[in-house]
């Protein structure tokens, strides 16, 4: 190694020392400890190419190119390095690898999980300043967060369980800016109750619009993953949904949300009302059985309907697809015209996605969703509740089509 690489411990430990009575910081911006750091990442790139000299040199074939400079970020600030070439340029370096701006992992989870919680490239870079005395730029920050795509396709393409019993499929809107514009996309979801009594997220899906031809897409992507069965699907009253599930997976009983269904309604009553209309339509789907749900809603028709024909007379065109909650006991039937899991999904992410705007692409929303769902599967580890009289109703309503599957 020449001369000009040479550290001067002493020297330093005379500056570190006087710093220290100055009150300077021994990390950060300026801090103490940076020369150091420098030199031995200097020192070690120079080993390296003195090993791969070593390893790779033919006569006169390959020798020392000079140098290349490159600024990185550390725990000790801010860095500039000198990286030594070869003439061949068959040197990979290792200890910092070309194109790597940051030295610590440490860092880069901090900066995914800043991410993951909804927090700005503008909130990161000032969080990181604050801690650590340096930011980083968007650019550099996305290729932190790009680092989670490798891992995000390969959970989009995991093996799935044979048989859920209980699925919901629904999508959200978001705006994503493609091709100079930004246009509206839809989020959609899956997620399923497993026979062991657990929640999961099997698949995020984006598309221009919610329709029953993509979701046949998305249904035969999962079949293509491994599932052979779904017992009962929860879905929105998109038209010819219930079409799409029937081409995939034909014994699925598909139920129509009653929460986007009263949604629907409420949107053609004026306030005053809707507390009265709520009322008069709890009585249609807590009633104790189909026939009786149906003569409640006839009574609901002849109160409502000639004043607001829109918010009652799809009750009863789609009321085949509403009522099929009335075939099962009451802890499944909760289940199915209930929309807790999905509302509290989507409310999760709205909180870390309120604050983004348009999104730069369909991959940057998937990435922020997905690591919105790793924190959100931590809290589904515990098993959904009254499992066990669930499982034991599904058992026995479904006993043929559960009984060749594994049951934990």
């Amino acid at each position: 190694m020449t001369n000009e690489n040479e550290f001067d411990f002493e020297a330093f430990k005379q500056a570190a020392i006087k710093g220290l009575y100055e009150g300077k910081p021994l990390t950060g911006e300026n801090g103490l400890f940076a020369p150091l750091l420098k030199h031995f990442l200097e020192s070690a790139l120079e080993g390296e190419m003195d090993g791969h000299l070593a390893q790779t040199r033919l006569p006169e074939q390959n020798r020392r190119n000079g140098k290349t400079t490159k600024q990185v970020k550390s725990s000790a600030g801010p860095l500039e390095l000198q990286t030594p070439r070869d003439r061949t340029g068959s040197y990979q370096p290792q200890i910092v690898p070309k194109r790597q701006v940051i030295l610590t992992p440490q860092l880069e989870q901090k900066v995914l999980s800043l991410y993951g919680v909804g927090n700005s490239y503008a909130d990161i870079s000032k969080h990181l300043l604050e801690m650590y005395g340096y930011s980083l730029s968007d650019s550099e920050l996305t290729a932190i967060t790009d680092k989670v795509i490798p891992a995000m396709r390969e959970w989009q393409n995991r093996p799935l369980e044979s048989l859920y019993t209980l699925v919901w499929l629904d999508g959200i809107y978001y705006k994503v800016r493609h091709d100079g514009k930004v246009v509206t996309r839809v989020l959609y979801s899956v997620i399923g109750l497993s026979l062991a009594g657990k929640k999961q997220v099997l698949g995020i899906y984006t598309a221009e619009s919610e329709s029953a031809k993509f979701w046949l897409t998305v249904l035969t992507d999962l079949k293509q993953r491994g599932v052979e069965d779904l017992l009962i699907s929860c879905v929105d009253g998109l038209k010819g949904f219930d079409t799409a599930i029937a081409s995939v997976f034909p014994t699925t009983t598909v139920q129509l949300c009653i929460v986007h269904q009263l949604r629907n309604s409420f949107r053609f009553v004026p306030d005053k009302y809707l507390k009265d209309l709520a009322n008069d339509l709890k009585t249609v789907y807590q009633a104790s059985n189909r026939e009786q749900g149906l003569e409640n809603l006839l009574v609901v028709q002849e109160k409502w309907g000639s004043a607001y024909p829109k918010a009652v007379q799809p009750w009863l065109e789609k009321w085949e697809l509403l009522s099929p909650f009335f075939d099962y006991p009451p802890a499944i039937r909760k289940a199915m015209y209930t929309t807790n899991t999905v509302e509290g999904y989507h409310r999760q992410l709205r909180k870390v996605t309120k604050t983004k705007g348009a999104f730069s692409s369909d991959v940057a929303l998937q990435k922020l969703v997905y690591l919105v769902i790793q924190n959100l599967q931590i809290k589904w580890e515990t098993t959904t509740y009254n499992w066990k009289e669930i499982i034991n109703q599904f058992s026995i309503i479904f006993e043929e089509r559960i009984k060749s599957h594994r049951f934990e």
